[in-house]
């Protein structure tokens, strides 16, 4: 921190003092002699800022940055505008913690109330909140949200990311809910097996639009199955899709979940990262996590309170149905940055860019001997291709020109790759990706 300036001897001698210590042995006189530590602590010694700087581009050269990413399968590279680092790297926002005294953090409740109504204007619903750790906890809380007495069954397609599904289990292993899986069917959700999975004590169904292999669900038959069921339709979405896509509440889905990180955080090596959650009106009073909402103060001013959080969270643990607590402002106000400076055109420019640039990579690549679309839906950046070779083997060739391919897929669709073009890849970097490809494979 800029203002950050260690306590000097004089200043920590005159805190003794003030409390009426002449030295800090007498500050520790309660605690044991026995227990005490007799011996320095078994640490370097301080070094200067220079050569902390140096150190740490030392490690940082460890890592192997890509100059060209064509991966996704849940974080992806976008263009991070700069003002988006320039203002969420202000002190005033970087030390912001969890508004514990609410109303006495009015800059910290305006940043998360901004969020939520950015995230509601985004997805289409009545109602979002805040503090969800990333997009596979969001989806693990909705499933809990929509548990009922006698709806303890969870439906969840096989086109969600492995990841998420793998969360939800977690998050569920120590009630009595049932999680079902309904198998795929050409790169998508089954209808049909989805029809005759879902019954009665269904209490939700899950599906993430675009899937995890990047095709277009059937989002309007999936809510007929749901209502026909009585059971909750939960959509993992991915935010830069909504700027082009269908949202969440034209589909009539009862709550939207997703993965913040594309709106303006970078990949970071997997965090910290941001979930959003939104649900319809009827389900605001189940939602985990925290609600900001604006009122007036006694002199009629614009102000900010938290309206709803549940406070089993904190003081009644055992009781609680969920557990969020630490605050996730910065990277929601990251979030809202992002959005603001790219703003409705902006955004619906960058999902326009995915589309096109992922649609001529798929056209190139299958251009190559032993390259081919494994599936012929609609799709949003993300698809998957069959390989020559193996499939392992030609990411290694791709990495050694400093490209990160595809995602290599195991189980059914083992030898395939997932590949992802966003608006940060150039037709040059795609065609250099293809000229690779066919050294690689030649």
């Amino acid at each position: 921190m800029g203002t950050y300036v260690p306590n000097t001897v004089k200043e920590q001698q005159d805190m003794l003092n003030s409390m009426g210590y002449s030295k800090v042995e007498e500050l520790f006189s309660n605690i044991p002699e026995e227990v005490r530590m007799k011996r320095p602590l078994d640490i370097p010694d301080g070094l200067s800022e220079m050569e902390v700087r140096r150190k740490l581009i030392q490690i940082a050269e460890k890592n192997k940055v890509f100059k060209s990413i064509f991966r996704g399968c849940g974080a992806y590279r976008h263009y991070i505008p700069s003002l988006v680092k320039q203002i969420t790297s202000k002190e005033e926002f970087v030390t912001a913690y969890t508004p514990y005294q609410a109303e006495i953090s009015q800059g910290t409740l305006q940043a998360i109330f901004e969020f939520q109504t950015m995230i509601c204007e985004l997805t289409g619903l009545d109602v979002a909140n805040a503090s969800v750790y990333d997009g596979a906890t969001a989806a693990a809380e909705a499933v809990i949200m929509c548990r009922e007495r006698k709806r303890k069954k969870a439906v969840i397609s096989a086109t969600v990311n492995l990841d998420i599904t793998e969360t939800i289990k977690t998050y569920c292993s120590g009630t009595d809910t049932e999680i079902v899986t309904v198998p795929e069917k050409q790169g998508r959700t089954d209808l049909e097996k989805l029809e005759e999975y879902a019954g009665e004590e269904t209490s939700c169904i899950l599906i993430q639009q675009p899937n995890y292999y990047g095709q277009l669900e059937d989002c309007d038959a999936v809510k007929k199955i749901a209502d026909k069921n009585g059971a909750k339709f939960i959509m993992s979405c991915n935010p830069i899709s909504l700027g082009i896509l269908k949202t969440p509440g034209e589909y009539g889905a009862d709550i939207a979940v997703g993965e913040g990180q594309p709106l303006g955080m970078p990949l970071a090596f997997g965090g910290p990262y941001l979930g959003f959650m939104a649900a319809s009106e009827s389900m605001m009073r189940k939602l985990p996590g925290r609600i900001v909402g604006e009122t007036k103060d006694t002199k009629g001013r614009r102000a900010f309170v938290l309206t709803l959080q549940a406070r089993e969270q904190h003081i009644r643990r055992e009781k609680a149905s969920s557990n969020i607590c630490s605050n996730q402002a910065l990277c929601a106000l990251t979030a809202s940055v992002c959005l603001s400076v790219m703003g409705k055109k902006g955004l619906e420019q960058a999902a326009a860019l995915c589309i096109s640039k992922a649609h001529y990579l798929a056209g190139r690549l299958c251009e190559l001997e032993g390259y081919g679309l494994v599936y012929t839906g609609e799709f949003f950046h993300e698809f998957v291709t069959t390989c020559q070779g193996d499939a392992r083997r030609v990411m290694e060739g791709l990495e050694q020109h400093g490209i990160l391919g595809g995602y290599p897929l195991q189980g059914e669709n083992s030898g395939n790759i997932l590949w992802c073009a966003t608006e940060m890849n150039s037709k040059e970097e795609m065609d250099e990706l293809i000229k690779i490809l066919q050294e690689v494979n030649g």
